[in-house]
């Protein structure tokens, strides 16, 4: 990992948008280079490593205290191995000694009032929202933390495409959601950093202004390398590949787990 400042800002943004202090803190630099991993070594993760992970993960700020969230610790290769055939395009899962499945938990809080003689008030679209952020928050936090030991991890949203299975795989409870699932392991390498969009494009100062847009798209596309299309099936095949603005507009057109919202409900999660 490079520690220098210039060269983690030039491989965030693919260029030099301004000039960082010339030194960083180490923290900072870690996070600046931190990188997805897609390959992993077999060897397992020592308890007590992994324990100081989780406690990495509960140090995440949570919304008024409330910790809404769990986390389902898999070590089993089976179950593993189902989560990825189920997704079936991620082969790492299986390569990966522990998959975290990071989950808004509303259940606890219900619980909570149940035991101090309360009626539970707040089954409404803003817990949902407090708890995604809580698990989000400290999923996270262990990314950080695996980052800062050695260790690789990768984000797994798909297990939103898959909730009735993974639920009863995992057994959750009514009250209890994926939020997205992480690899965890130790890496044979590290993915390349990711360019990211300009500031310009994510900070608003003062007030949201996105007149920028557009302009800066062509600069943004050309730092990326074309990908594979996004659902090539109902958009059409484009052997050339797809840069980044056209490959998400092609995923944001096309529905995607549009059931999601009907198993929360049979969860007893409203949204109300």
């Amino acid at each position: 990992m490079t520690t220098d400042p210039a060269a983690l800002i030039q491989a965030r943004y693919g260029e030099q948008p301004f000039a960082p202090p010339a030194e960083l803190a180490p923290g900072l630099a870690a996070i600046l280079d931190r990188r997805v991993t897609r390959r992993y070594r077999p060897e397992p993760v020592p308890e007590p490593l992994l324990q100081t992970l989780l406690a990495a993960a509960q140090s995440a700020p949570s919304k008024s205290d409330l910790q809404q969230y769990s986390i389902i610790l898999l070590q089993d290769p089976a179950r593993i191995a189902a989560i990825a055939d189920w997704i079936g395009t991620m082969p790492w899962i299986k390569d990966a000694p522990i998959f975290l499945l990071f989950c808004g938990d509303i259940r606890r809080g219900r619980r909570l009032c149940e035991l101090q003689g309360r009626e539970y008030a707040n089954d409404s679209v803003d817990t949902f929202i407090n708890a995604t952020a809580d698990a989000a928050l400290a999923m996270a936090h262990l990314i950080l933390a695996a980052d800062a030991a050695g260790l690789g991890t990768c984000p797994i949203s798909y297990v939103r495409n898959h909730v009735e299975k993974v639920g009863p795989l995992c057994g959750l409870p009514k009250g209890v959601f994926p939020v997205a699932g992480l690899t965890l392991g130790w890496p044979v390498a590290r993915n390349a950093p990711s360019p990211r969009l300009p500031q310009s494009v994510v900070v608003h100062r003062e007030r949201y202004d996105d007149s920028g847009l557009e302009a800066a798209l062509p600069a943004y596309d050309a730092l990326r390398p074309p990908a594979k299309p996004r659902y090539p099936e109902i958009l059409g095949r484009k052997p050339e590949g797809c840069g980044w603005s056209e490959n998400s507009a092609r995923q944001l057109s096309v529905p995607e787990r549009f059931g999601l919202r009907t198993w929360l409900r049979l969860r007893g999660i409203a949204l109300d």
